[in-house]
This record gives structure tokens, C-alpha cells and sequence, in this order.
């Protein structure tokens, strides 16, 4: 018998590391613990015992981050990731949902809505940290599980699912929730029902200004994405759900300039795009990055090829790349 085979039989069932484990956990000793999940789960791997090795981690990590052990849960959560891609697993529903349990134990904890209104400085400095520690961790697994299914099977964006979790997740416990980053994971998603309630909650709280440009940037990610649909029904979305609360739908020119684009991008109306840009460059150039946005839904939609940045030198290079 090979010594890998032999070494492959010598290791118990997992469930039978699960349990020892877990009541090392409830014993309070959570450092201990996490050093034996990792030297335990790799000896599985090293064993190329892949679903074992990925219980074992499953149940740790999902154990670490119920008793609040955030840091030791995320080295878990993201050594399962790493494990997958070891194991070549493949992305399905039964693997996304193992996924979904292990980013449900992450804990949320809100923090006050306007900062400043607390008295305790000292405390709120401590739990800002915690915050930013907790988004981190579940931002570097989510991402790693973005990874892992845009190789094994799902969209070539990696899976809806997961860019919706890690959007919601920024969102809701960050200290001070990055639009931006939200706008992108949400727009690679499939629910633009729930990123237009997460920019209502956000037009409800944002500064004066923030509003047209979230919903601006919203609308312009989903058409770089090809995905005109989903631009429209947010639109739409937004302007239904705030009918039942006191925020008004922003009147600005970029507002204008947004209801134009989408009118326009239902034809085969390049010129009028075009037009478009230039009579509303002052609205547009309130945010640099809506520029180069339009010149990918400009390529996406008609065809139209992006200028070299480097001009005519570029283009000198690329003959004397291409005669070679």
C-alpha cells in the first residue's frame, strides 16, 4: 500500500474532529481550537480528503462567529473558500448555500445613525474598529467566494447571490457605508428590487448632493453591464417605494440627463447619445468616473471602439507590435 493511500485511511471520519472541536469551543477555548482546525483541516487536505477537510472548516468557522470570534471565523471562512478552489469543487446550489450559512454567522451589530450624537467617544471609537474589522473579514471571504465561482461554474462576474451579500453587508455594518462599492456588488447581482430599498435608506440619510449621483451611478453600473432591464426597474423601483415615505426622487440636471440615457439606449440612437454627453457634460463631470462609464456603455451598446489613450503614439505601437 502507497504511503499517501495509507496516510489517506489513518485519518478518523470528520465528524468525529467536528465534535472534539466544538466542545473545545464551548469550553471557552477558542484560540486553541482555531489552531486545530487549521492543522486538522490540512492534514484532510494534504490527504486530498477535500469534503471532509470543508466540513471541518464549515463548522468552525460558523462556530468561531457565533461566540463573536470574528477574526478566527474569517481565517475559517476564507481557508473553506481556499479549499474549494483546492478541491476543484464545483459552484452549485448546495455549495452557495454552505456559502450563504457561513456568511449569515457573521454578526451584525448597528451602529448609531448619526455618530455624532454619542457621548461616549471612547466606546464609539472601539466599536468603529470592531465594525471595520468584521466588514473586513467578511469582505476578503465574500470576494474569495466571488472568485472561486466565477472559475467553478457561475457568471463570468462570479454569483449574483454573493455580490448581493457582500453589498448588503457593506452597507448595513459599515460605519460609513461606501455607495460606491455597494452600487458595484448590487449591480452585478439579481435583485434590483433590494438595491432600490438599500438607495432609499441611503437618499433618506445621504448629504445634500449624494442623491442624483447615487441613483446616476446605480443606473450607469447596470448599463455597463449590458443590463438595461435592471437600470429601468430600479428607476422605477426607487420612485415607487419612496411614494410611502417623506424623501422626494432628486430634480437635477444629471437626473435629466439620466432619464434621456435610458429613453435613448431603447433605439439604435448613437448621435443622440453623443448629444446627450455634451449638452450634459457639467452634470457628468460632477463625478470623473461617469465619463469613462459612458465610454464602455457607448462600446457596449453601438459598437463604438475606445480611443487609445496614448493617440496616435499608441496606435504607432500597435503597428510595430503587429508587425513583429
Amino acid at each position: 500500500m502507497s504511503r499517501h493511500r495509507s496516510r489517506r485511511l489513518e485519518l478518523p471520519p470528520a465528524q468525529e474532529n467536528i465534535e472534539k472541536l466544538e466542545k473545545v469551543i464551548n469550553e471557552g477555548n477558542c484560540y486553541g481550537a482555531q489552531q486545530m482546525y487549521k492543522s486538522i483541516s490540512a492534514r484532510y487536505v494534504s490527504a486530498e480528503r477535500y469534503s471532509e477537510a470543508l466540513d471541518i472548516l464549515h463548522s468552525g468557522a460558523c462556530l468561531q462567529l457565533t461566540h463573536g470570534q470574528v477574526t478566527c471565523g474569517a481565517e475559517l471562512a476564507s481557508m473553506y473558500v481556499e479549499t474549494l478552489v483546492k478541491g476543484k469543487i464545483p459552484y452549485d446550489e448546495k455549495t452557495l448555500d454552505l456559502v450563504k450559512k457561513i456568511y449569515q454567522a457573521f454578526p451584525r451589530v448597528p451602529l448609531p445613525q448619526h455618530l455624532w450624537d454619542v457621548d461616549d467617544v471612547q466606546q464609539l471609537s472601539e466599536d468603529i474598529g470592531t465594525a471595520k474589522a468584521r466588514v473586513e473579514g467578511c469582505s476578503s471571504f465574500l470576494k474569495a467566494a466571488i472568485r472561486w465561482s466565477a472559475e467553478y461554474g457561475a457568471d463570468s462576474n462570479g454569483s449574483p447571490e454573493l455580490h448581493i451579500m457582500l453589498a448588503e453587508y457593506i452597507y448595513s455594518e459599515s460605519p460609513e457605508a461606501d455607495i460606491g462599492k455597494v452600487t458595484y456588488h448590487f449591480t452585478r447581482g439579481n435583485d434590483p428590487k433590494k438595491f432600490a430599498s438599500t438607495l432609499v435608506n441611503f437618499l433618506g440619510k445621504c448629504y445634500p448632493g449624494e442623491d442624483d449621483l447615487a441613483i446616476a451611478r446605480a443606473v450607469l453600473r447596470f448599463l455597463c453591464q449590458g443590463n438595461l432591464r435592471d437600470a429601468n426597474l430600479l428607476v422605477e423601483e426607487v420612485k415607487t417605494q419612496i411614494e410611502s415615505t417623506e424623501i422626494e426622487f432628486p430634480k437635477s440636471e444629471l437626473m435629466q440627463f439620466i432619464t434621456y440615457l435610458l429613453q435613448t439606449m431603447e433605439r439604435d440612437a448613437l448621435p443622440l447619445f453623443n448629444m446627450l454627453r455634451v449638452n450634459y457634460k457639467s452634470s457628468i463631470d460632477r463625478e470623473p468616473a461617469f465619463h469613462e462609464m459612458l465610454d464602455d456603455i457607448a462600446e457596449k451598446f453601438f459598437g463604438v471602439q475606445r480611443r487609445n489613450p496614448m493617440g496616435m503614439f499608441g496606435d504607432i505601437f500597435k503597428l510595430m507590435g503587429s508587425a513583429e
